[in-house]
């Protein structure tokens, strides 16, 4: 199954609508909490193709970290296999929003070489973390919002310094910590919210209309 490769855009000339998922995957993730995340991302695969639209419009990509390592290269969901990811290793989170931000910029560069439109990009970040460096990640969030190069949004799993993550995310859109594990509730937003985008035109300005967040809150 190709990954990453930009040969089925003679096939599927849909316009794609990307998804970035930076998955932590630290040690202290481990046991409950990476099981709980694995069988999220598989909900979201699930929800997704359910909507024959959406299965040929949305891609995704993983950027895991614990060592930072690109788990999914960009594939439509109908191609799409949940990877299994192992607990291990600490936190580089700067070091995984970062090269997420690189993988993006490469993929709009090859819809932008094959003519297909693509709708603004969804970037989530979700991390039980947020220690060590993190201000380079900041400036490169807060200036691709502005740009509207994307939508960042920053989940924190219990344990998380939401301080931080706040300096990330964008004054707009405050990052939300998760209720428990409820990865499975969180990921069906995401997949309600990205069929919704997917069913719309690209370039749209207007605000596309998501379903409230229950799985979380502003952490305040």
């Amino acid at each position: 199954m190709p990954i990453g490769d930009s040969s089925d855009f003679a096939i599927n000339q849909e316009p794609r609508c990307p998804v970035v998922l930076l998955l932590d995957k630290s040690g202290s993730m481990a046991g409950q909490p990476i099981q709980q995340l694995n069988r999220g991302v598989a909900v979201f695969k699930q929800s997704v193709e359910q909507d024959e639209l959406a299965a040929l419009r949305v891609e995704v990509a993983i950027v895991s970290f614990g060592p930072v390592e690109t788990s999914q290269d960009f594939v439509t969901i109908d191609q799409f296999v949940p990877p299994q990811l192992q607990a291990m290793g600490g936190t580089p989170m700067q070091e995984a929003i970062i090269s997420g931000l690189d993988l993006l910029e490469n993929r709009k560069t090859d819809y932008k070489n094959n003519g297909i439109p693509y709708y603004r990009p969804w970037v989530f970040l979700i991390t039980d973390g947020g220690t060590g460096t993190w201000q380079a990640a900041a400036q490169r969030v807060r200036q691709g919002e502005k740009d509207k190069k994307f939508s960042f949004f920053a989940v924190g799993v219990q344990g998380a310094d939401m301080g931080i993550l706040s300096q990330i995310a964008p004054p707009e859109r405050p990052p939300h910590l998760l209720n428990g594990l409820d990865f499975t509730s969180m990921f069906q937003w995401l997949s309600a919210s990205v069929t919704t985008v997917s069913h719309s035109q690209p370039e749209v300005t207007t605000m596309i209309q998501t379903p409230p967040i229950t799985w979380g809150q502003v952490s305040t």
